[in-house]
């Protein structure tokens, strides 16, 4: 599968800047892996930071072909359209690909393998990786988490897409560069294909949804802090994600994720998102259970200011501490140890 020396090109087709690509920006921001460049027809000639808001300088390409002739080994499906599925119209883009000699990653729900494995070329050399696929049925959770004697630091949220990951994989990264062992649980497909392991939540049967959590947790019990990736939100009716990542990993810390500004969520975009000191409480205490299952504490809240100039974001952060009580930071924009301290002095 994915190999360290594997160079990357993104599709972002006709989509470099739209929210459909937080799969690309991700790969992008924190895979270890070499990024070529990335493959969008509408913008070839670009840059990534010149054709969009995000801040990666990698150049943009027309086709798959410009893609492989400057070393790309392995194509990286850097969209998620509506609903999680392949568009129909990629599908002769990803045979091209597969004719060029290149490897695919897929985090959309389809399997390529079934649709598209025929088609490598060389068998051993060239895979489809398709991400989002459990590769093992799980025991139903029985709460073994809650006996490790470690920080088990579950990102929560007011809303999907809201920064979780990477504000997790940015706290984990600092905690790193401290010599603090940490690890970092990916739930996601995202999270999954940097960091090479984890756990496709959304694809596990409701029932085996805690125990995938629990599983992933007990591998890394031998570290000091866990960093247990987020997904959905309590608030969000389409998402009980929330609930199964704290049974599984009975984490006893919190992070609150928030977008700055926002009133609602983006969709439905009728449920209002309250106050986050109550919102932070729900959290505590559906972690705890009137007292039957692992306290929680939430740390810090880590805010997504992109959106925001500079000085507005510094108010945005102050203005949140006094209302919550607790650290704030954006920490892509200002770094994470404000929120790294606060999580090993708790």
């Amino acid at each position: 599968m994915l190999e360290k020396h594997h160079k990357l090109a993104v599709y972002m087709e006709g989509n470099l800047d739209s929210d459909y690509g937080k799969m690309g920006d991700g790969v992008m921001r924190y895979s270890p892996n070499p990024v070529v460049c990335v493959v969008d027809s509408t913008q070839a000639g670009k840059r990534v930071c010149d054709a969009s808001d995000l801040p990666h300088t990698f150049p943009v390409v027309g086709t798959l072909d410009e893609a492989r002739g400057m070393g790309a080994d392995v194509l990286v499906l850097g969209l998620a359209p509506s609903g999680g599925r392949v568009p129909e119209e990629w599908l002769p883009h990803l045979r091209r690909a597969l004719h060029l000699g290149m490897s695919l990653i897929n985090g959309l729900h389809d399997r390529l393998n079934d649709q598209l494995g025929s088609e490598i070329r060389a068998p051993g050399e060239q895979w489809i990786w398709d991400v989002r696929q459990p590769a093992f049925t799980p025991d139903i959770a029985t709460g073994r988490g809650g006996t490790l004697d470690n920080r088990r630091v579950l990102m929560v949220g007011t809303d999907m897409a809201i920064g979780k990951m990477t504000a997790g994989l940015e706290i984990h990264r600092w905690l790193q560069q401290q010599a603090v062992s940490s690890a970092f649980v990916a739930t996601g497909q995202i999270g999954i294909t940097v960091t090479g392991h984890g756990i496709p939540l959304d694809a596990f049967k409701v029932d085996h949804a805690c125990g995938a959590v629990e599983s992933a947790v007990m591998d890394a019990a031998g570290h000091d802090v866990i960093i247990i990736e987020g997904q959905g939100s309590l608030l969000h009716p389409g998402s009980s994600a929330t609930l199964s990542l704290m049974r599984g990993s009975c984490a006893n810390r919190l992070v609150m994720c928030h977008r700055a500004g926002m009133t609602h969520l983006r969709k439905p975009d009728h449920v209002r998102i309250p106050p986050l000191r109550p919102f932070i409480r729900l959290n505590e205490e559906m972690a705890h259970v009137c007292g039957s299952l692992t306290p929680a504490k939430t740390v810090g809240v880590a805010l997504n200011t992109s959106r925001l100039p500079e000085a507005e974001a510094l108010e945005a952060i102050t203005r949140l501490e006094d209302e919550t009580g607790l650290p704030v930071e954006d920490v892509v924009r200002f770094g994470a140890e404000k929120l790294g301290r606060a999580l090993m002095d708790s």
